[in-house]
């Protein structure tokens, strides 16, 4: 059923999750286009915050340094109203990090086959966890492993697969029968 909203003041966040490659920032930036909302992307607002990218977190302090700089960007991005959020893979890994985001908004998970997650994200050495001989083994294992997370925390599931930014946005819109 589609969700509608009643005024301006009370838009919902739009919030993207995701496995990496499913296409959140692009469908982020298209979806801005399409609406004229505001992107917050978590990944760029943890770099901010910490003064440095991502692949430099994971090599200096680890994940789990991440993903406390992870909770504190979701908690300050779900402040905003009326904003497209794009997460990073791993955020619904945290329970809390769901409930402040859906507490503000409307969550879609991005999904994709491993192979096409595979084609998107070979050419980018920026993903520090696909660092490895077999990534698309990994990719397989980390989307079984984070699959329920995915399920469980969304309010809609769209494949992305064999569409485009606008496309999967278009859709996105028509689901919330808004812009």
């Amino acid at each position: 059923m589609p969700i509608q909203n009643t005024s301006p003041g009370s838009e919902r966040n739009i919030v993207l999750t995701g496995f990496m490659g499913t296409g959140k920032s692009s469908v982020a930036r298209e979806l801005a286009h399409m609406l004229g909302r505001e992107v917050i992307d978590l990944d760029t607002e943890i770099e901010k915050n910490a003064g440095m990218s991502i692949t430099s977190i994971f090599a200096t302090f680890g994940e789990p340094r991440f993903r406390e700089l992870e909770t504190d960007a979701a908690r300050q991005a779900a402040q905003k109203r009326g904003a497209i959020i794009s997460t990073g893979g791993g955020v619904v890994l945290r329970r809390e990090n769901v409930e402040a985001l859906k507490a503000s908004g409307i969550i879609f998970c991005l999904a994709a086959s491993p192979e096409t997650i595979l084609k998107r994200t070979s050419a980018n050495r920026e993903r520090p966890l696909l660092q490895v001989p077999d990534p698309l083994a990994k990719i397989t294992e980390m989307l079984n492993a984070r699959g329920p997370c995915y399920m469980e925390s969304c309010d809609y599931m769209i494949d992305t697969g064999g569409k485009t930014p606008k496309e999967v946005a278009q859709e996105i819109q028509g689901k919330l029968k808004i812009g």
